[in-house]
């Protein structure tokens, strides 16, 4: 049987590049989606036509009361599209950006930054965990301005900074099991992230490119190569560590 992974926000950007990555990798994949089901029908069909099974389920990360019905509905769904009842990895991916400097940003900001990032990836965590198979590994998607600064980033990197010791605390306490937990930290990616300003804006992707020792922006193939490695069994001896995939910027 198939290993199989849950990626939160897999219908587009670096949740959908992972789940390709995966599928390319033999692993079958359940991943979630906002609003967007064309896009998220987009990315199973993608999967199926490497021979692979998927399914995607709609989930706002950023309202927590619902996890305990979609875990019902994932549960379900593994019991009749996989013929299982667990997953063995879980990418904590979904996401959502949003600009103002500190004297700006509002409490509703704020909050929103908070509930996605932070408390949905703590809470959809908790709920998963009866379902991830010993030995499994967890995944937090977090960002390289928790090691850099940018003006205009404070809230959404603090949010991704508690994500980071989330990672710690899930790597000491369910070594027990043998699940591993890292972080993996994007730098500047192409995609429509912020409303695809490092992809779309031509100066901004230039001057990013030369502050990257490899000399170009990243691309989401990137990322997800990276996520499909964190998972393979060739990591298996790494846990409780955050890896930047930023190509080298700002170092």
């Amino acid at each position: 049987m198939n290993k199989l992974a849950l990626i939160t926000g897999g219908s587009r950007g670096l949740g959908k590049s992972s789940a390709l990555a995966l599928a390319d990798k033999g692993v079958d994949v359940v991943f979630t989606y906002h609003n967007n089901e064309v896009a998220a029908q987009e990315v199973v069909d993608g999967i199926e036509e490497k021979g692979g099974k998927a399914a995607a389920l709609q989930l706002d990360i950023g309202d927590s009361a619902n996890f305990p019905a979609f875990v019902e509905k994932l549960k379900a769904t593994l019991e009749e599209n996989f013929k299982c009842n667990h997953i063995d990895f879980l990418v904590n991916n979904a996401g959502m950006g949003d600009t103002a400097s500190i004297a700006e940003t509002t409490e509703a900001q704020f909050d929103a930054l908070m509930n996605v990032h932070l408390k949905g990836a703590f809470f959809i965590t908790q709920s998963l965990l009866p379902l991830i198979q010993d030995g499994g590994k967890i995944i937090n998607v977090s960002s390289g301005l928790t090691r850099f600064s940018f003006p205009g980033y404070c809230a959404y990197a603090m949010m991704k900074g508690g994500l980071e010791v989330l990672t710690h605390y899930l790597a000491k306490e369910l070594g027990e099991r043998q699940i591993r937990a890292n972080t993996l930290a994007p730098g500047a990616i192409e995609t429509d992230f912020g409303g695809g300003a490092v992809r779309d804006n031509h100066e901004l992707n230039k001057h990013i490119a030369s502050q990257t020792a490899l000399g170009r922006v990243g691309l989401p193939n990137d990322i997800g190569g990276a996520v499909a490695f964190l998972l393979s069994d060739e990591a298996g001896w790494i846990t409780g560590e955050r890896i930047e995939a930023s190509g080298g910027m700002l170092i």
